[in-house]
């Protein structure tokens, strides 16, 4: 008897994905829930488990095909002993060859394994002994690469190249569906949106001292570290606002308003950049921003954000700053009508009261789509922001 495996959800919206990896080849006894193969969709990867213990008999759709939502992927042949299809196949058996009594036992094993994409993250970047969270501490895909995001970068990829041509300095590795998606995304915000971008700079004096100062009573009462971007989470939506058209989109001839504040938060992870969301952000408080924020950012590194975590963002911040960046033009993120970007704090001499002073700035880059928003509010908003940072008291009382 052969078992189907399909294609799963694979979230709202999302109806297609592209087949990755596959775990195994016909011919290979699996058990249940191993996992078979790799799905990738635009936002997220999806494992494929086995639904039975049995022979994976034929697989449907090869690497590189694009499915869709419940198409076939395998069939399995229930039974440790199944029949192997083409690998079977290969072999002629030996006329004098003595018949098998039965199908082999299966026997226990006494070791655990890993998830076969697991193995193949931790091979690619030379990391071993990754601590698992799986069943009987078995290494799961989000264990290697929450693995990652401490670790520092493997000296060269390892994605299985391919050749461009004989030339032994070049190769070719496909790029994969998010990797994708992001190209199509920013290609079509620069063709499509009228983007410009205004630049200010910020001290950070008044943020930092205000952290230092109340880290660690913030810790122990909220338990969550206080960061930076609740203080720019917080001075955006302050901004907002005074110039709502930063926070609204263009659908056809009408400009939508919106009277909430979705901030979607950039965050780079081990496969591309995502943009969590965090839904009514302007009804949060310092600590609850920041509890958001963690969760988002875990879920990011492990690579388990849903499609509803990235959807109806209204607004974005992009922090450059944590990888180096001085300055750059953060790109739109359509259908948004503004983004900001944060960069590298970096001790700067200032002219303060007729004196130069070192003091800890910060280039700040607004883009903005200027068919609905005019330089001077796109100019208005972002020196709002800066007041706000530069005198977080403005915050409390609404200035």
């Amino acid at each position: 008897m052969s078992t189907e495996v399909r294609v799963p959800t694979l979230g709202e919206s999302v109806t297609e994905a592209t087949v990755a990896t596959w775990f195994k080849k016909p011919g290979d006894t699996v058990a249940v829930d191993e996992m078979l193969c790799e799905l990738e969709t635009d936002k997220v990867t999806v494992e494929v488990p086995s639904p039975i213990a049995g022979t994976l008999s034929e697989i449907v759709a090869a690497e590189g095909e694009t499915v869709g939502v419940d198409a076939l992927l395998a069939q399995i042949s229930e039974g440790a002993g199944a029949a192997a299809a083409p690998a079977a196949k290969a072999e002629a058996p030996k006329p004098d060859a003595t018949p098998a009594a039965g199908p082999a036992p299966v026997t226990a094993r006494t070791d655990v394994e890993n998830a076969p994409s697991a193995n193949k993250l931790m091979a690619e970047n030379n990391l071993s002994d990754v601590a698992g969270t799986g069943k009987d501490g078995r290494v799961m895909k989000e264990d290697v690469l929450k693995a990652l995001s401490g670790a520092a970068p493997a000296p060269a990829p390892a994605a299985a190249p391919r050749a461009a041509s004989n030339d032994p300095r070049e190769e070719r590795v496909k790029m994969t569906r998010l990797r994708q998606t992001i190209a199509k995304r920013l290609k079509d915000s620069q063709n499509t949106a009228a983007m410009l971008t205004t630049y200010n700079e910020v001290d950070m004096t008044a943020v930092m001292d205000l952290r230092n100062e109340y880290k660690d009573l913030f810790l122990k009462k909220h338990g969550v570290k206080l960061g930076f971007m609740s203080f720019f989470t917080k001075a955006c939506i302050h901004a907002l606002k005074e110039v709502p058209e930063v926070n609204a989109e263009i659908d056809g001839t009408d400009v939508v308003y919106k009277n909430f504040v979705n901030m979607g938060i950039a965050a780079g992870t081990p496969t591309g950049l995502v943009v969590p969301v965090l839904n009514d952000a302007d009804q949060m408080s310092f600590a609850g921003i920041e509890k958001a924020i963690a969760e988002m950012g875990g879920k990011a590194r492990d690579g388990k954000l849903s499609m509803a975590d990235m959807s109806g963002g209204t607004f974005t911040i992009s922090n450059g700053g944590v990888y180096g960046s001085l300055m750059s033009s953060p790109i739109l993120n359509p259908p948004q009508s503004g983004i900001l970007g944060m960069h590298k704090i970096q001790d700067r001499p200032m002219a303060i009261n007729g004196q130069v002073v070192i003091r800890p700035m910060m280039y700040l880059a607004l883009s903005y789509d200027h068919r609905i928003v005019d330089g001077k509010g796109a100019v208005t908003f972002l020196v709002r922001v800066k007041e706000a940072l530069e005198d977080p008291r403005r915050l409390l009382m609404d200035l």
